[in-house]
């Protein structure tokens, strides 16, 4: 899942340009809003750090006039879900974003964080405006308008869509270890507050809030990035740092983590991410994938999993991305119901209402268990295929099993999902029984949804101390995991909360029985 580079017009113009220079000079920050005083910060406002915000992410690349982001190449509706309406739907609109910031004050929204696709490659040439600096100063007014009107609108911050590493008019594969990465990646920044009076900021502790896209775009990246973007913003903007929160394949220490992928399910490495499903069909030359919204129900159960191991700050993951039809704002397909949905449970979290654990069949069970086969049988677990983990049914030394299928993109794992009921408020100290087939030499190890900081995504994917050798003695096996600290919030692929790994040429798995003190 991620923002929709494939849609925009400026990556269909030839990306490499014959004879670029190795370093290009980087332009100047765009906007006026630079060099700032103290004064220039006259009636802005911060958000506490432990304040409770609600955040939502702005795709504002629509233009209806042009047909930008909403007719692909060939013509096609390029939506998914569709605006209420198409009148002055356009990033130029101050109309257009005043409508939309009145609607955002409807569902209890904090901040926004426009998806800026503006970095030094894309600043505008005298004929052609690039409209992730071209829908930035209507959005400004319009925030200002209601202001005048008493008023409080979100406040704005950036999400840096970190495409544009890899995807630009310069045809630069950015390397962010060196100084010319390092000069990119705050050049990015700058210009977009350089775009934004500071008393339109959106602040945590009197710091402008960043959030960044996936670091999977850049060529390379290490700490330095982050480093020289907060010593060179303050040198620039008043002494102020950025507060930075790197999603969680970042390689980085910053202010917090963001999971990027919170439509499909919860996901909270310190800045939470939520959303009300997801539905890419329009999208060209992706395999389906749909979370279905089961009208509203999906989105409620996201929010009462937040609600129950709440952090500070949540992202709703979208304002209006139509494409992959995450949108919350008015559709024609869902009206203004997601709006009310969001106000509902915004008003709950800011009051600190904290939700009973759901009710249901595995509420008051010491264990819950799955029987593989041909079909599986669910006892509080759920088995989930995966692109990186499929499976198929077999019947192996006379007993139905789910056996390991041959995956060409490598990796071997087999996914599982805890229901609800059974899960605690807090991490717990589980142990995972499983029994297999032992077909073939090699190892047999779990990764869980669990607390370690170090482990990839921020501990989603962290690891069983406990490894088991593989001796391909073709029999069936019993073998012990402890899953220590476990939160169990969904955070691996498909919603998982853990996933068996697999280092062998054949492997099959009968039952897991997962037991909590």
């Amino acid at each position: 899942m991620k923002p929709r580079t494939a849609l925009a017009g400026w990556l269909s113009l030839p990306l490499a340009l014959a004879g670029a220079p190795a370093d290009p000079t980087l332009p100047p920050a765009f906007g006026p809003h630079v060099q700032l005083r103290p004064s220039d910060f006259d009636g802005a406002r911060s958000f506490g750090a432990r304040e409770r915000i609600v955040g939502t992410y702005y795709f504002y690349w629509y233009n209806a006039e042009t047909g930008e982001h909403l007719r692909d190449g060939d013509g096609s509706d390029a939506l998914t879900t569709h605006p209420a309406s198409l009148d002055d739907f356009s990033y130029a609109s101050d109309r257009w974003h005043r409508q939309q910031l009145a609607d955002m004050i409807d569902a209890g929204i904090d901040v926004l964080l426009p998806v800026f696709w503006g970095a030094p490659s894309e600043q505008p040439s005298a004929s052609r405006l690039h409209w992730s600096y071209a829908g930035l100063p209507p959005l400004v007014r319009a925030r200002e308008a209601l202001l005048r009107e008493g008023k409080q609108p979100p406040r704005i911050g950036l999400f840096y869509d970190t495409s544009t590493l890899q995807h630009n008019a310069w045809g630069r594969h950015v390397d962010l270890a060196t100084d010319f990465g390092r000069r990119w990646f705050y050049a990015t920044i700058r210009d977009f507050f350089s775009l934004i009076p500071p008393r339109h900021w959106a602040m945590i502790d009197h710091k402008p809030i960043v959030l960044l896209y996936s670091a999977s775009f850049a060529k390379n990246h290490d700490a330095s990035c982050i480093a020289h973007a907060k010593t060179e913003f303050a040198r620039e903007f008043g002494g102020r740092e950025p507060w930075i929160a790197a999603e969680v394949s970042w390689r980085v220490r910053a202010d917090s983590k963001v999971a990027w992928g919170g439509a499909l399910g919860l996901k909270n490495p310190g800045v939470a991410s939520l959303g009300p499903g997801y539905d890419h069909s329009a999208v060209p030359g992706r395999a389906p994938l749909v979370v279905d919204r089961r009208d509203g129900r999906f989105y409620e159960e996201q929010w009462l999993k937040f609600l129950r191991r709440p952090s500070p700050f949540v992202m709703v993951e979208t304002w209006n991305e139509f494409h992959e039809g995450t949108d919350i704002a008015h559709s024609r397909e869902h009206g203004r119901r997601y709006i009310e949905l969001t106000r509902k449970y915004a008003d709950r979290f800011k009051q600190g209402w904290k939700p009973p654990r759901p009710a249901g069949p595995f509420t008051h069970a010491s264990q819950v268990s799955i029987l593989l086969g041909h079909p599986n049988e669910s006892r509080g677990l759920t088995q989930i295929d995966n692109d990186d983990g499929r499976t198929e049914p077999v019947i192996t030394a006379g007993r139905a099993a789910r056996a390991m299928a041959r995956n060409p993109l490598g990796g071997h794992y087999i996914y599982f999902a805890v229901d609800d009921s059974f899960k605690p408020d807090e991490p717990i100290d589980a142990r995972l029984r499983v029994d297999y087939f032992d077909a073939a030499p090699g190892t047999l190890a779990v990764e869980y949804d669990g607390s370690d900081p170090d482990a990839p995504f921020d501990g989603a994917y962290t690891r069983s101390p406990d490894t088991v050798t593989l001796t391909a003695s073709r029999t069936w096996k019993t073998a012990m995991f402890r899953l220590d600290k476990a939160r169990l919030l969904n955070s691996q692929n498909r919603g998982s909360d853990f996933r068996l790994v697999l280092q062998t040429a054949a492997f099959a798995v009968g039952k897991l029985t997962l037991e909590k003190p």
